[in-house]
């Protein structure tokens, strides 16, 4: 649909309009996904800290003169158990979009990005936006710069699909 937008008007409010449901249709998606996935972590954190003080509790009355070194032991698997559930969490918690995936105008994430001649990266219809509006020239490099020019980075636009599929939340922030 965004191709199909884009290919009739590529500066047009409809491939904007798509882009903007396509956007709230996969965070939905992904909240709803990540909410059922938190509570499976949640449920499974909770079991495996309970085997741990069951286990403790074993340990204990068996090592009655090793209080010390199993009270260490026990710490330090229930620290190790936060930690593998806290990497585990990462891919659902919001952080920031690295800043080659966004535009060096606007500073939100790529949608169409097209490089220039100068191999500086813009989303399409911002760069498009600046040469109808400001000048026949790249905003970063001031170099002359005509829309025929523009090239479509599929290396980004790439890198942009692999990063949101990983990290649905960023979907709300385009």
């Amino acid at each position: 649909a965004l191709n199909l937008g884009r290919g009739a008007k590529p500066k047009g409010y409809i491939v904007e309009d798509i882009w903007q449901e396509l956007a709230r249709a996969k965070y939905l998606l992904w909240e709803q996904e990540s909410s059922k996935r938190s509570w499976e972590l949640q449920s499974l954190k909770e079991a495996c800290e309970a085997a741990l003080e069951e286990k403790h509790v074993l340990d204990i009355s068996r090592k009655e003169g090793f209080l010390d070194e199993a009270s260490s032991t026990h710490l330090k698997q229930m620290e190790a158990l936060r930690q593998v559930f806290r990497k585990a969490a990462e891919d659902d918690t919001p952080a920031e979009v690295p800043d080659y995936l966004c535009c060096k105008i606007t500073l939100d994430i790529f949608r169409d990005p097209v490089i220039t001649p100068s191999g500086v990266t813009y989303e399409r219809a911002v760069i498009l936006d600046h040469l109808d509006k400001v000048g026949k020239f790249d905003p970063i490099t001031r170099e002359p710069l005509r829309e025929s020019q523009l090239v479509p980075n599929l290396a980004i636009k790439e890198a942009v699909r692999a990063y949101m599929d990983k990290h649905g939340w960023a979907y709300k922030a385009s």
